[in-house]
């Protein structure tokens, strides 16, 4: 199973720009990375009238649609809807899955907190909270700590987590 590891913090902290820096570096070397993006708010994921919307709204708890170099999945979600779970699933090939939101859900986590979004921390230690990425020494300091552009040192991080 791949390792799942979700990007976790307020909204404006970074989260996106972080996993876009990771996958990157982890792309470099040599690992397939996936990624899980939790929304809040509904966003449509096929196309009214198209033949995979029309699969789904005649029964089909799945459709994917297979281009030339490309595949997109629709799938019914409301179950097993854990970031582990959802990897486990749909993405055994990754060596390591990288789900940003889920601050809720069960497994590892790493929070991007800076100061000036002038927020607490999201998650606490018992939460699964492993790291911190962030500009503000004072937060948990028993915790690995690594600076908003230390993407390598983030990477090595994940890499030697168990």
């Amino acid at each position: 199973m791949s390792r799942v590891i979700s990007i976790v913090g307020f909204s404006g902290a970074g989260k996106t720009t972080l996993v876009e820096k990771l996958i990157r570096e982890l792309s470099s070397r040599g690992l397939r990375v996936a990624t899980i993006k939790h929304a809040h708010h509904k966003v449509e994921l096929d196309t009214p009238g198209k033949d995979s919307y029309r699969y789904k709204e005649a029964g089909a708890t799945m459709s994917l649609l297979l281009t030339r170099d490309a595949l997109q999945l629709v799938a019914d979600a409301k179950d097993n809807r854990e970031p582990e779970q959802l990897a486990e699933r749909y993405m055994g090939d990754a060596d390591i899955v990288l789900a940003e939101g889920f601050s809720h859900a069960p497994g590892a986590k790493i929070e991007v907190l800076r100061r000036a979004c002038e927020k607490p921390p999201r998650c606490a230690i018992d939460d699964g909270l492993i790291a911190i990425v962030t500009d503000m020494d004072e937060v948990y300091p028993e915790l690995p700590h690594f600076g908003l552009e230390d993407i390598k040192g983030i990477a090595q991080f994940l890499l030697e987590v168990k």
